[in-house]
């Protein structure tokens, strides 16, 4: 699979299809057993951690900032590899630049710890943009957070206007999110391409083992796609005659 300059590709596939260990081979924190991964034309084993940290972002999802941080401090951390003699007033004026852009500049002097789960996101995305990368990779950024959030998250990473890869797991905001889509089974590529040529339904059906429908949306030109998860549960008349009995 490749990345082009300002694409937005995401890794979909069901649990344990290997889009974590995929997401973390390309942020380089783990080493590929076979193959390459380049970045820029060059191969990410030969670059340093400064080399990578000046061209690429990494967001986890088990990521926990030190409570202790102010959100201005933590986002700071961004301007790290690009230290330098004259780098503290860069780094104070990204920081605030990118707290503005995620709409934390309100909270800038609160600690980490005090956020919710979708400011600490925010932060995380805050921190990226003052790092100033070619290349983000997210791990499941949206988990834990609600619906309103996860579109506003994905909206901030897409307003970046960089190359991005993510691993996700909401079919359902793929398609409005994502240029093309790598899709993984048991460690895997088996498809690649657009999101509605990728993630037909066929496929998801026998990848996923749900439905998933593009339904005409109600006020506007455009498909809501919406999964079909089959859910059981006992006849609820039947329940209460055994119970009763």
């Amino acid at each position: 699979m490749s990345v082009r300059s300002g694409e937005i590709v995401v890794i979909a596939g069901p649990n344990g299809a290997g889009k974590t260990t995929l997401v973390r081979m390309i942020a380089g924190l783990l080493k590929p057993s076979a193959g390459q991964i380049h970045l820029a034309g060059r191969p990410l084993a030969s670059l340093n951690h400064v080399q990578r940290a000046r061209q690429l972002a990494y967001v986890g999802q088990s990521e926990e900032p030190d409570g202790r941080l102010t959100v201005a401090q933590y986002a700071a951390l961004g301007r790290l590899p690009h230290a330098g003699p004259s780098e503290r007033d860069a780094a104070s004026d990204a920081c605030l630049d990118a707290l503005t852009t995620v709409g934390l500049r309100p909270l800038a002097n609160r600690r980490m710890d005090s956020l919710s789960g979708g400011e600490r996101q925010k932060a995380k995305i805050a921190r990226a943009i003052c790092q100033r990368p070619g290349l983000l990779v997210l791990d499941e950024p949206t988990n834990h957070l609600d619906a309103l959030a996860r579109g506003e998250l994905l909206s901030l990473v897409a307003a970046m206007g960089i190359s991005v890869v993510a691993a996700l797991h909401d079919l359902t905001l793929i398609e409005a999110f994502a240029d093309r889509v790598a899709l993984m089974e048991r460690g895997t590529l088996s498809a690649f391409g657009p999101p509605a040529e990728t993630l037909s339904g066929r496929r998801v059906r026998d990848v996923f083992g749900v439905d998933l429908h593009r339904l005409p949306h109600p006020a506007e030109d455009r498909n809501l796609p919406t999964l079909d998860i089959p859910i059981t549960k006992p006849n609820s008349m039947a329940q209460t005659e055994r119970t009763t009995s």
